[in-house]
């Protein structure tokens, strides 16, 4: 049989084959770029997503061309179905991955082997003890870093997301290249990026170019090697010659790559988002409870995407609080 994928292509012939499912607005760090300081409003439970509901909406996008599923959070493993969540969607046929802060992995890394989820991104902003505790308001750096290490001995795929922010930890740049040296992982450095209540400003952002020249001044021309960039890829990646790990960097600001957008996001309340940056969401989860078909919301949805962060084409237009600062938090759309 031919499973058709026109819903999941939107007015510029992009093809949507990635799902991103958020699984709970709660996480067990409060990052400051991630988390408001006074916290969010959370989503009754009864208005959350149940493994059922969110195994049969899983269920229509890859029945109409999704083959790639990540699990998000907040801290997707907070949630006490986790294992009943990821044995149902393993049943279906996709690469299935997390995204996590790595404090419970030692708890789910049987789960995870299990159901073969072998790709980890986790997120690790910082390698020195005292501002980890500063971005994230709790004392787990030597739990994320024992178990990011239980990851690679279990030769799980580890990326490591680090946001950076100017002034906290942009020094940390070249420690972290230096640490693809004797570990075999992807370290992708993230440029901040504005949600609501994060206080984000341009000069907190740390661009593309900005790594790359420090990353040229700290090593030989000849042994940084740009490697081939990923179908739909969202970092731009590298490596040093010899070095076991490599790194990327993801430029949503300075030099965003929607041209090949193939991502969806699906709030941990039943909520589409066409893109990170869109204000607007499709409630699918209400439909669904109701006995109603969601393909048609799923299609009007993908067909209102706009070419480039949701309609902010500059980085100009990004500086304007009005146009994005009533989106959600990124605790509550999911990393």
């Amino acid at each position: 049989m031919t499973v058709s994928n026109t819903i999941l292509t939107d007015g510029f012939g992009r093809k949507h084959n990635y799902l991103r499912i958020s699984l709970l607005e709660k996480c067990n760090l409060r990052c400051t770029y991630c988390m408001p300081a006074d916290g969010i409003a959370l989503s009754p439970k009864a208005n959350l997503m149940t493994a059922d509901e969110i195994f049969s909406i899983a269920q229509t996008f890859v029945k109409n061309g999704v083959d790639k599923i990540r699990l998000t959070g907040g801290e997707p493993l907070l949630r006490k179905d986790f294992p009943e969540i990821v044995s149902k969607l393993s049943q279906l046929d996709i690469s299935l991955s997390i995204t996590t802060n790595g404090i419970l992995i030692d708890r789910y890394i049987d789960v995870l082997k299990q159901f073969k989820i072998k790709k980890i991104n986790l997120s690790l902003d910082t390698l020195v003890s005292s501002k980890f505790h500063t971005i994230t308001l709790r004392n787990q750096f030597e739990k994320v870093i024992d178990n990011l290490h239980l990851l690679l001995n279990n030769d799980f795929q580890v990326k490591v997301n680090v946001v950076l922010m100017k002034g906290f930890n942009d020094n940390e740049i070249i420690d972290f290249v230096k640490l693809t040296q004797f570990l075999p992982i992807s370290v992708r450095f993230i440029e901040f990026m504005p949600f609501a209540g994060n206080e984000w400003d341009r000069s907190k952002m740390v661009s593309q170019s900005e790594i790359l020249s420090l990353v040229e001044n700290n090593f030989a021309e000849n042994e940084i090697v740009k490697l081939e960039d990923e179908k739909n890829f969202t970092s731009r990646n590298y490596k040093i010659k010899d070095f076991q790990g490599d790194f990327g960097i993801i430029s949503s600001i300075t030099n965003p790559f929607c041209d090949s957008c193939n991502r969806i996001r699906l709030t941990a309340n039943g909520k589409i988002k066409n893109c990170l940056f869109s204000n607007s969401e499709t409630d699918l989860l209400t439909p669904l409870r109701s006995g109603e078909s969601i393909t048609n919301l799923i299609s009007d949805a993908i067909l209102n995407k706009k070419k480039v962060r949701a309609g902010m084409v500059s980085i100009e237009e990004m500086d304007d609080p009005v146009l994005h600062f009533d989106n959600r938090s990124m605790i509550a759309i999911g990393g």
